[in-house]
């Protein structure tokens, strides 16, 4: 048992032996460092003003991620190298190109936001080469600017690549930088407090099912970006805490032929890739999926068993027929990710018994598939409501199969079963997909909230069905169903 966390602040080893398990990054970095650059201005992930840079290894490569401090649990740091903004200026004040750019593109007006943005660039400048524009806007989705208006950032973005990347002292230094980190590397479980709450990061995932089934009331986390706002927000104290980040097993993706094993600790980043080999519909609906922050930071396993009936991937995984493998101790078993949902914040998992990985069925030739998420703003928003929806045909052309899932819709991620057996045996057109709307308000009673009100959420269900019988048979958009009736008809 390890009794410390140690990492690399810019080139100096930290190493803390005590400590509260939830204090965030931003509030050591800023009060006990004195890092005032990073800025607090939501405290919850949305603004970006916080973005510090965390390289961590990845197979033994360095990778480096824009992440939120102030939703990031210190003790999370073990075995990473934390660059702030003040780490970019040269030992003699000259200017990195990422914030010469900034400089010379007139980038900052008030500049509160600006080292969260410089910071997101600094990790697109380390890990990418002339980016597109959308990826340069995917990259700064989850930074926010009040005042300066975002093309000039953009055009930084653009002009930093100006300067030659591979002359870079962070570059340069990458090879030492990962020698040290894998010094720090060991299979120990780490086990800190400060007395009052313990923090528990086991290297193994043997070592973490013991861990679980002594301490079932530990509250479990991966990226934290949920579970921190219980702390930031509703001010609570959370003990144990058991943090799953140092297992390097639970961040495998592996494809298995028929289908995809997603690892718990697998982060949005990589999910999003493995799956947009399903259907390019997965990699849009995750361009979306918070900002790029959130995306390095959340892990699959998180999202699931979080069980937020907003969440955008639930409903999509339900809707492609996905497995879900839990373990205890040295016992798994597996169930359809639908039957995990039981109710609003409660799944069917026992005391001691975590999420290990996701199996995720491919797309069959013959399947239609489609998802579609509703929100206020394009980027960083969490959906009034999402569907995605399944469908295969038989030779006759008839609906032999229906998944329908929906996000949104009740206190959980959700079937639509009476709309689905309506649809069964019918041809897919309009007049199956009214029939299917009708049933809908008897498959859901939605709540009114903030994002939208109970008859907004029954309508655009109903619209996004019709939206979903609209892109697989019109013309101008492909015709999916024409193409499969021809199959059929010379098959």
């Amino acid at each position: 048992m390890r009794e410390s966390v140690r990492f690399l602040l810019g080139d100096e080893l930290v190493e803390i032996t005590s400590c509260d398990p939830t204090r965030t990054v931003l509030d050591w970095l800023r009060l006990d460092r004195r890092r005032t650059g990073t800025k607090e201005g939501c405290a919850e992930g949305d603004c970006g003003a916080c973005t510090i840079v965390v390289g961590r290894l990845d197979g033994g490569q360095l990778r480096y991620e824009a992440i939120n401090a102030c939703i990031r649990f210190l003790p999370t740091l073990d075995g990473c190298h934390v660059l702030t903004v003040e780490h970019l200026k040269a030992p003699d004040g000259t200017l990195h190109p990422v914030q010469q750019a900034m400089v010379d593109c007139h980038g900052s007006q008030c500049g509160f936001c600006t080292p969260g943005f410089v910071m997101s660039l600094f990790a697109l400048w380390l890990n990418e080469r002339a980016p597109s524009v959308q990826r340069i806007e995917d990259a700064l989705a989850g930074n926010l600017c009040r005042c300066t208006g975002y093309e000039p950032i953009i055009a930084a973005a653009q002009r930093m690549y100006g300067a030659e990347r591979e002359r870079d002292r962070f570059v340069a230094g990458m090879p030492a930088i990962i020698a040290q980190l894998k010094a720090l590397v060991d299979s120990e479980t780490i086990s800190i407090g400060d007395g009052a709450c313990q923090f528990y990061a086991p290297a193994t995932v043997g070592a973490l099912a013991e861990l679980v089934d002594t301490h079932p009331q530990a509250t479990l986390v991966a990226g934290a970006t949920d579970v921190s706002l219980w702390v930031t927000k509703g001010m609570r104290r959370l003990d144990p805490v058991i943090y799953l980040g140092r297992i390097d097993e639970l961040r495998a993706i592996s494809d298995e032929g028929s289908h995809l094993r997603l690892s718990a600790m697998a982060n949005q980043i990589a999910v999003r890739e493995a799956l947009a080999g399903i259907s390019p519909q997965l990699d849009e609906m995750m361009r979306r999926f918070g900002g790029e922050q959130v995306r390095n930071a959340g892990t699959i396993g998180g999202n699931i068993a979080n069980g937020s009936p907003i969440g955008d991937l639930p409903p999509a995984l339900i809707a492609l027929g996905a497995t879900l493998v839990l373990r205890k101790g040295g016992e798994r078993r597996e169930l359809p990710l639908e039957a995990f949902f039981l109710d609003y914040r409660k799944q069917d998992r026992q005391p001691g018994e975590f999420v290990e990985a996701v199996l995720v069925p491919k797309l069959p030739a013959d399947a239609l598939f489609h998802i579609s998420k509703i929100s206020k703003r394009f980027d960083e928003d969490i959906s009034a409501v999402c569907g995605a929806f399944y469908l295969t045909l038989d030779q006759a052309g008839r609906i032999s199969e229906a998944r329908l899932a929906y996000g949104g819709m009740a206190g959980i991620p959700k079937r639509a079963k009476a709309a689905e057996a309506v649809l069964l045996g019918r041809s897919w057109d309009d007049a199956a997909v009214a029939a299917a709307i009708t049933v809908l308000a008897g498959d859901f009673t939605p709540l009114t909230d903030m994002r939208a009100s109970a008859g907004y959420r029954l309508k655009v269900a109903g619209s996004l069905l019709r939206r979903f019988l609209i892109e697989t048979t019109a013309p101008e958009t492909g015709t999916r169903v024409a193409g499969l009736l021809a199959e059929a008809a010379h098959g």
